[in-house]
């Protein structure tokens, strides 16, 4: 078995979120902020996976104390910065972030 079908396995892991409120994959953790792995995932997956070492490999030294060296946001700041890009996300595609009421 080599790395790739060792990563794919632990991907297919879940465990729930207390950020979201219910289950996703260990995938999901390790990829949640884009590319970056989730800031609380050393919590909700250390009793299940040697985290810490793995994320250390996956995005290196310098980027793991970038992501985990800090304080994680509240549920409420995470929600709030989604909403925040859903709309510039749609005020960049030319939407107007509503949709009419039908008739």
């Amino acid at each position: 078995m080599n790395a790739q079908d060792i990563l794919a396995r632990m991907d297919a892991l879940e465990a729930r979120c207390p950020k979201l409120g219910h289950q996703v994959t260990f995938e999901y953790c390790r990829q949640e902020s884009g590319r970056l792995p989730c800031s609380r995932a050393l919590v909700c997956w250390n009793h299940r996976l040697p985290v810490e070492m793995i994320f250390k490999k996956l995005v290196g030294e310098e980027t793991f104390e970038a992501v985990f060296g800090g304080t994680p946001k509240s549920r409420v700041e995470s929600l709030m910065e989604a909403i925040e890009a859903a709309k510039q996300s749609c005020n960049a595609s030319g939407g107007s972030g509503r949709r009419d009421a039908p008739s």
